[in-house]
């Protein structure tokens, strides 16, 4: 308990991402764009090096030491991602490219065998495309529970939009572009009232809190390495067994298959069922270092921290004439989005950029949400465990800056 409680070190983070003590634009670096990917630790780079400097081969098919090694560090891999989500077993771990291809694969394997003209998938006002596009693609319609004006999803309009019997729930653990955190456990107790499976996008719950997919008793879960600091083109697609066991393949190639003839195939069981081809082998070896890394710091300080930096920038933007704030809800990541009267996000964005401040600008791939929000595009400052208040600090006086260049 007393650990638990410990100040949390973010000079010591600090040191261990490299790229934090670039430049850009002539500035020191601040890195706001968290959202969209996290930068990498040492000791990920390192994982990385090692592997194509020291351990490089294929998997599963080998018979040298090389192949072995690779083999087993693949399946740790899967290990470290299973433990990380709370899964019962690591057999229900299936390494994809990232949340998207996630969930086009129960679009495609499970959705679309068992969809009809009617079929619907329920999903929120507040989703990512990638948690709405694919639905549709796998022959559902897909339909949106209202939020209120803070962002925050009406849980009554669920509870009836559920008793219609929607084929699926599909919903993001935290908001990418308000940073809402959604109360998934009480979504996937509603929806198992009415006899509907829940897949939850955690894309950008991973990076800030445990998950424990047992105790949200949900049927599918989803994250990306590189949103984990871990690397690009690999995340983690986790699935009740009796659920993936019955869901043909996504794609077809070698290491998925049982025994091939011209007339006809069978399959390998899941996961490697779901995993055609040679796969991302070092993006597991660096996801597994990545994982591990994230697990070795104090977790309960680090969201304590990050709860800081959410309220510090609050306060700094909200106190800046012209600025307007969205997602206010009482449940919220470190994600400050906001507006500035009279100055396109895209301006604001640049002049940001010209002080060496990254953040993000436009609609954050939810079209629908800021169609609700009135607005087509926003400036979004997403944070991450290395972040400070000074750089928050600097964000604001940016901005300050930006309005009266842009005489505001």
């Amino acid at each position: 308990m007393q650990s638990s409680r410990r100040a949390f070190d973010v000079a010591a983070i600090r040191r261990q991402f490299p790229i934090l003590e670039r430049l850009s634009r002539g500035k020191q670096l601040i890195y706001l764009d968290n959202a969209a990917t996290s930068q990498k630790p040492d000791a990920v780079i390192a994982a990385l090096d090692h592997y194509y400097r020291a351990g490089n081969s294929n998997i599963h098919r080998g018979v040298y030491q090389l192949s072995e090694e690779a083999t087993l560090a693949w399946e740790a891999a899967r290990q470290r991602a299973g433990h990380f989500i709370g899964a019962p077993s690591s057999d229900e771990i299936v390494f994809v490219r990232g949340t998207t291809e996630a969930i086009n694969l129960v679009a495609s394997s499970f959705v679309r065998p068992r969809a009809t003209a009617t079929s619907v998938v329920l999903v929120t006002a507040m989703e990512h495309h990638a948690n709405i596009v694919p639905w549709q693609l796998a022959g559902a319609s897909t339909k949106a529970i209202p939020i209120s004006g803070d962002g925050v999803l009406d849980l009554e309009a669920a509870e009836r939009m559920l008793a219609e019997r929607p084929i699926l729930l599909a919903v993001a653990h935290v908001s990418n572009a308000i940073g809402t955190v959604n109360p998934v456990a009480e979504l996937c107790r509603m929806a198992a009232r009415h006899g509907v499976p829940v897949l939850v996008d955690g894309a950008q719950a991973a990076p800030h809190f445990a998950i424990d997919v047992q105790a949200l008793g949900c049927d599918f879960y989803c994250f990306s390495s590189h949103k984990v600091f871990g690397p690009t083109g690999i995340g983690v697609l986790w699935g009740r067994s009796e659920l993936l066991d019955g869901m043909p393949p996504y794609q077809g190639g070698g290491d998925m298959i049982d025994e091939v003839t011209f007339e006809r195939t069978t399959f390998a069981p899941v996961p490697r069922r779901f995993e055609a081809g040679t796969p991302h082998i070092a993006g597991a070896v660096g996801l597994d270092a990545a994982l591990g890394w994230f697990e070795a710091i104090d977790r309960d300080a680090a969201v304590r921290y990050e709860e800081t930096l959410r309220d510090h920038a609050t306060n700094v933007l909200g106190t800046i004439p012209g600025v307007r704030l969205f997602g206010a809800g009482a449940e919220k990541a470190p994600i400050a989005t906001f507006t500035l009267d009279g100055v396109h996000p895209h301006d604001l964005a640049s002049l940001l950029d010209g002080d060496g401040i990254c953040v993000r600008a436009g609609h954050h791939c939810t079209q629908p949400l800021h169609r609700a929000l009135g607005v087509p595009a926003t400036v979004r400052a997403s944070f991450a465990i290395y972040n400070t208040t000074a750089e928050i600090d600097a964000l604001g006086d940016s901005v300050i800056r930006a309005r009266t260049i842009m005489g505001r």
